[in-house]
């Protein structure tokens, strides 16, 4: 099977968030399966790292019409653990921008991308038998092979599925980009199939053009068809609910692993624990905190807004760090925020340690070294930090949501089952009440929080999983 795997963010190279973790495994894991998967990526000229860049071939250019624009796009290629990588480059929409989103003209950056990713199937000789598009980035993709160039009869049989990572964002813009960027007429417009709000919806247009639609974890795939979480889609999302389905991202268990972590000072795995004890300390000292073995360490890694839910947090910090507890935080955000949480820090530097930037080796140490992690998503489509923490043996306190829900279980109290604690109503009452079971539960019982450590390091959520789901998605198709 010949899949092309379409997306504006991939790790190693360049990614802000869950779809560049997404990207850069899931196709590794379907290239082990025996799947021909390649990726295709604008080219971020100043974001890729020198190592990366240097190891990428040009293989040819040619002009893409973006409506009455005639614009140069660069091909290069690199293979990189089996995958073969497609990078268009056009330095003007991709490689003078300092960051990947956010320009004024994003709507005319991911219209040429998609026009060129499909101009150069035929020229690269790689028809795939399924396309996979990527959030509202590469969501006009299954309109476009069905409307504009169903005239080529070589992608007639191309199969199209859409992942939906983050339905907040769909790419809207005026109706009149259909001929101006994309070069097709307004009909589609005019009898409302791309019409939402009086604009054209790139992500409304993968919806109910693709052949599959599924999003990043089974809960998530039934809030979005609610009005709660649909973000406006969600009438449509039930119109196409027969071809929507979940499937759970899942995280680099290579990159992820206590006992190779090349981030940690100390390694350490479910068998024995020890290692875990001194990463605390280690971390505690750096933080400069008070290096204590018998209070509750908590650790928040995340983007600092609304939808993490640290309103909630902050909400409560007073009465929670009455308790003997500690704190440490690693994140950028909202101002009010990061602010916030400053001031937590001044006023009780004993219990509460913050740094307000983004560090990756200290995001890892903080995984290693803390005894629970705090998760009060407002909303999660999937959630990675969660499943991290779990394989790290440090237990989420979650608001059980999305993929919160679909993969911490809480601890039960008569069973002594469990990975993590949860809460269900979204409020910073009941998220205080689950960090006081939770500490409740490591000073007066740590024979059972050792137990429910080792459940959590247990579960398997490694790509090997996930990407099985993806194979048979796929063959419902081809």
């Amino acid at each position: 099977m010949k899949v092309l795997f379409a997306a504006a963010e991939c790790a190693p190279f360049f990614k802000t968030g869950g779809l560049g973790d997404v990207a850069g495994a899931l196709p590794k894991e379907l290239v082990k399966k025996g799947i021909d998967c390649r990726v295709v990526l604008p080219y971020f000229a100043k974001k890729i790292p020198a190592e990366y860049a240097n190891q990428c071939e040009d293989l040819f250019s040619f002009y893409v019409n973006v409506g009455w624009r005639k614009q140069y796009c660069g091909v290069k290629q690199l293979v990189l653990n089996g995958v073969t990588y497609y990078f268009l480059d056009n330095l003007y929409y991709f490689g003078a921008r300092d960051g990947l989103y956010g320009y004024y003209d994003d709507g005319e950056r991911f219209a040429f991308f998609q026009l060129a990713l499909i101009e150069m199937m035929e020229r690269i000789d790689f028809i795939p038998d399924l396309l996979h598009a990527n959030d509202y980035h590469t969501a006009m993709l299954p309109f476009l092979l069905k409307e504009k160039y169903r005239w080529i009869h070589a992608y007639n049989n191309i199969k199209t599925v859409l992942t939906i990572h983050n339905i907040e964002f769909q790419g809207q813009y005026a109706g009149s980009v259909l001929p101006d960027l994309f070069g097709v007429g307004m009909e589609r417009y005019e009898d409302g199939t791309l019409r939402m709000n009086d604009c054209l919806n790139f992500m409304k247009a993968g919806i109910l053009y693709a052949d599959r639609v599924n999003t990043v974890s089974p809960s998530y795939a039934e809030e979005i068809k609610t009005p709660q979480f649909g973000s406006g889609l969600d009438v449509i999302l039930r119109m196409e609910a027969g071809k929507l389905s979940g499937i759970l991202n899942g995280i680099d268990y290579d990159l992820n692993d206590p006992d190779t972590d090349l981030s940690l000072p100390y390694h350490y795995n479910a068998q024995d624990l020890s290692g875990k004890a001194k990463n605390k300390a280690d971390l505690q000292a750096k933080m400069g905190l008070p290096v204590k073995a018998d209070v509750p360490l908590f650790a928040v890694v995340s983007r600092l807004t609304y939808q993490k839910g640290f309103n909630l947090l902050l909400d409560e910090l007073h009465s929670l760090l009455q308790n003997d507890v500690q704190l440490v935080l690693l994140g950028t955000g909202e101002k009010d925020f990061e602010n916030g949480f400053r001031y937590f820090a001044a006023t009780y530097p004993d219990k509460c340690a913050v740094s307000i930037s983004f560090d990756v080796k200290l995001a890892q140490q903080m995984y290693a070294a803390a005894d629970a992690f705090l998760m009060p998503s407002a909303f999660e489509p999937c959630g990675l930090s969660q499943m991290i923490s779990m394989r790290y043996g440090t237990l989420p306190i979650v608001h059980e949501i999305g993929g919160l829900k679909d993969t911490v279980i809480p601890y039960n109290i008569v069973t002594g089952e469990g990975t993590g604690f949860g809460f269900a109503e979204f409020s910073s009452y009941q998220l205080l009440k689950a960090i006081e079971k939770a500490i409740t539960l490591y000073v007066g019982d740590p024979k059972t929080w050792q137990n429910l450590m080792q459940q959590a390091m247990a579960k398997d959520f490694s790509w090997k999983t996930s990407s099985k789901q993806y194979v048979a998605l796929y063959e419902t198709l081809v």
